[in-house]
C-alpha cells in the first residue's frame, strides 16, 4: 500500500509547520535557544491537538546532530529515524498497554544507561494517567532526580488521574483545540498542496465537525475526498456529515417569527422524510441562532449568507432570540427521552412558538407582543406574515393577556374571569380554587392596599408582592407602590400582579414600582400586628383562667413562656384558616 493517510503525511515535522499552539512553541523555543531545559514535561489536551507530535519534535530537537536548537534539521539521522519511530534513544511508551510497575521498573533500570546513538534518551509516555498507582510510585524518584541525559515527555487526556506528586515534578503545558477557521484554513493547505479542487465551505463544515482536533479534521478530509471522487465539495460534504440544509433552518425560523403552527409540524414531517438527523438539526439551529444574536450586535463577521442573518436579525427579538435558544439547547438534550426523534424535534418546534419571555417593565407599561410569543389567544393569527408584526424594539401596542386586551378594547362590561383564569394569570396555578359562578368584580379601590391583598386571590411571588407592599399613592385604578426588595420589582412579577389586579377590577390597572423602606402600611405588618394582638390575648386569657391559677397556686407551677397559642380562626365559607 503506497497511499498514506493525510494525518501521519501532514503530521508537522518542527515547530514552524505547528497549528494552533503558539502558546507551547514559544515556551519550548525560548527553553532549546537558552539551554534552560527541564528532566520533565507533561502535555496535556483533548484527542488530536498534537501532543505526541510535540513529544516527538522535542526529542529531534535534543538529539539533532547540528546541535540543541528550536529548529533541528529534519535530515540528520537523529531527526530521520525520530520521524519514523526507529531511533533508539527515543522511547515511546504507550500506557494503555504497559500500564503495570513491572514495565515501569524495566524502564528505569534501562534510564541509568547512556545514550546509544543520541544526546538524550527521550521516554515519550502517552496515555500516562493510565499508569496504576504502583507504577506511578516506582517513577516518582527517577522523575524527580533523573540522570543528566534523560528527559520525560508525559502526554494525557485526563490530567485529573495524574496524581499531584507527578504533576509537581513536571512542566505542565495545557494544548488548546483548533479554533475552527484554523483547521479550515490548513486544510486549504493540504489540499492544496495535494492538487485536490476543494470549496471553502466544505472545508468550514469540516473545520466546526473536527471539534477541535487536526488528526480528526484530516481523517474527514479523506473521507471527504473518497466521498466526492477526488473532490471537497459542500453538498457532498453535508450529506458525509449529515448536516441539516440551512434552508431547512431558515424556513424554521421564518414559521416561528409568522407564528404558524402548521408550517412547523409541515417542515418536521418533511425533514423525516428526507431523512434529516434531528439531533443535528437542533445542534445547527441553536448554532444559527448564535450567529443571528451576534448579527443583532454589528458583529455578523464571514457569514455563509450575511443578507439572510440581517434579515432575521430585524425580524426575530432578542428577548425571543435568548428564549428560542435556550429552548433548543434543552431541546436537543431531552431529545433521547422522546418516544422517537421525529415526535421529540416536533415538541421541540411547537414549544418554540408557544414559549416567550415577559416583555413588560416595571414602570406599569404594558407588554410589548413577542414574535413567537403564543400564550392561547394572546397571540394574532397563526398565518399573521412578519411584516405586520412589530420589528424588534417596538412600542406596545397592546397587552399580552386575552382578558386585559379585551377590556382595553372597550368591553369592559365583559364578564370577568373565573377563578382559575385568575390564578393562571397570577402565576398561582396550583392553588385550589373553588368552581362555580364567579365572584362579583370590584367597580373601584376603596382605599384599603392591605385590605386588598387580603381579598386578592393570588399566591408565589404575586402574593409576595402584595403582602410585603407598601402604597404610596392611588389615582383610580392607578397605583404607586413601594417594595422592600428588588426580587418583587422585577418585571414578570410586576405584570403578574398587574395582570390579577386588572381582573380584579375588571379593567386595566397601571401599577408603578419603586423600591425603598416599607413602613407599617402594609398587609404582612398588620398581619404581624393582628398575630401579636391575639397571641397577647391568648396569654392573658390562660392566666386569667381560674383552673390555670390553681394549678400554679397549688404545685408552684409557671407557664413555660412561648407555650401559648392562640387558636386559629377559619373562614366560615370554605374552612380555611385565615
Amino acid at each position: 500500500m503506497t497511499h498514506q493517510v493525510l494525518a501521519r503525511k501532514w503530521r508537522p515535522r518542527d515547530f514552524e509547520s505547528l497549528v494552533g499552539q503558539d502558546h507551547v512553541v514559544r515556551a519550548l523555543s525560548h527553553a532549546l535557544e537558552t539551554q534552560r531545559l527541564h528532566h520533565a514535561y507533561l502535555f496535556t489536551g483533548t484527542r488530536g491537538v498534537g501532543k505526541t507530535t510535540i513529544a516527538r519534535i522535542l526529542a529531534k530537537a535534543l538529539n539533532c546532530e547540528t546541535g540543541v536548537s528550536a529548529r533541528p534539521c529534519g535530515r540528520c539521522a537523529a531527526c530521520v529515524g525520530i520521524d519514523a519511530g526507529r531511533f533508539v534513544d527515543c522511547i515511546e511508551l504507550d500506557a494503555a498497554s504497559n500500564r503495570g510497575v513491572d514495565e515501569m521498573t524495566q524502564l528505569l533500570e534501562n534510564a541509568v544507561y547512556a545514550p546509544t546513538a543520541g544526546r538524550y534518551k527521550v521516554y515519550v509516555i502517552d496515555e500516562v494517567h493510565m499508569l496504576s498507582a504502583h507504577a506511578f510510585n516506582a517513577m516518582l524518584k527517577t522523575l524527580e532526580e533523573p540522570p543528566p541525559h534523560v528527559v520525560f515527555v508525559l502526554a494525557t487526556t485526563d490530567p485529573q488521574r495524574v496524581p499531584v506528586t507527578v504533576l509537581s515534578r513536571c512542566l505542565q503545558f495545557n494544548l488548546k483545540n483548533m479554533p475552527p477557521a484554523a483547521v479550515a484554513a490548513h486544510l486549504a493547505t493540504v489540499l492544496s498542496a495535494e492538487g485536490v479542487d476543494f470549496d471553502r465551505g466544505a472545508l468550514d463544515r469540516l473545520g466546526r465537525a473536527a471539534a477541535g482536533s487536526m488528526r480528526d479534521a484530516l481523517s474527514l478530509l479523506d473521507q471527504a475526498i473518497a466521498f466526492g471522487g477526488g473532490e471537497v465539495r459542500e453538498p457532498a460534504v453535508r450529506e458525509m456529515l449529515g448536516v441539516v440544509d440551512a434552508a431547512w433552518l431558515v424556513r424554521i425560523l421564518d414559521a416561528l417569527v409568522a407564528g404558524d403552527g402548521r408550517a412547523l409540524v409541515g417542515l418536521a414531517d418533511e425533514m423525516l422524510g428526507g431523512n434529516a438527523p434531528f439531533e443535528r438539526t437542533l445542534a445547527d439551529l441553536a448554532a444559527l441562532l448564535q450567529r443571528i444574536a451576534l448579527a443583532q450586535v454589528g458583529a455578523v463577521g464571514d457569514a455563509d449568507d450575511p443578507a439572510t442573518l440581517e434579515r432575521l436579525a430585524a425580524a426575530i427579538a432578542p428577548e425571543d432570540l435568548q428564549v428560542w435558544y435556550q429552548i433548543v439547547i434543552h431541546g436537543a438534550r431531552d431529545l433521547p427521552l422522546a418516544p422517537d426523534a421525529h415526535a421529540g424535534f416536533t415538541m421541540v418546534l411547537l414549544r418554540l412558538l408557544a414559549f416567550g419571555p415577559d416583555h413588560g417593565d416595571a414602570a406599569g407599561a404594558a407588554p410589548r407582543p413577542a414574535t413567537g410569543h403564543a400564550q392561547g389567544a394572546a397571540r394574532g393569527p397563526a398565518s399573521a406574515p412578519a411584516a405586520a408584526r412589530p420589528p424588534a424594539g417596538a412600542p406596545a401596542s397592546a397587552p399580552g393577556p386575552a382578558a386585559l386586551r379585551a377590556a382595553m378594547s372597550g368591553r369592559g362590561s365583559a364578564p370577568a374571569p373565573d377563578n382559575a383564569a385568575r390564578a393562571s394569570a397570577s402565576g398561582d396555578a396550583s392553588k385550589p380554587v373553588a368552581v362555580g359562578s364567579p365572584p362579583p368584580v370590584a367597580t373601584g379601590f376603596d382605599g384599603d392596599w392591605p385590605g386588598l391583598a387580603a381579598r386578592l386571590q393570588v399566591g408565589g411571588f404575586v402574593q409576595q408582592f402584595m403582602h410585603q407592599s407598601e402604597l404610596v399613592e392611588a389615582d383610580g385604578l392607578r397605583f404607586r407602590v413601594r417594595v422592600p426588595i428588588r426580587p418583587l420589582a422585577e418585571p414578570a412579577t410586576v405584570n403578574r400582579v398587574r395582570e390579577a389586579l386588572g381582573a380584579h377590577f375588571g379593567a386595566p390597572v397601571r401599577l408603578d414600582v419603586e423600591v425603598g423602606r416599607v413602613g407599617e402600611a402594609t398587609a404582612a405588618a398588620a398581619s404581624a400586628r393582628d398575630r401579636a394582638d391575639r397571641q397577647a390575648q391568648a396569654r392573658a386569657s390562660i392566666e386569667a383562667d381560674p383552673f390555670v391559677r390553681a394549678l400554679i397556686e397549688d404545685f408552684d407551677g409557671a407557664i413555660v413562656p412561648g407555650s401559648v397559642r392562640p387558636i386559629e380562626r377559619r373562614d366560615a365559607t370554605s374552612g380555611d384558616e385565615e
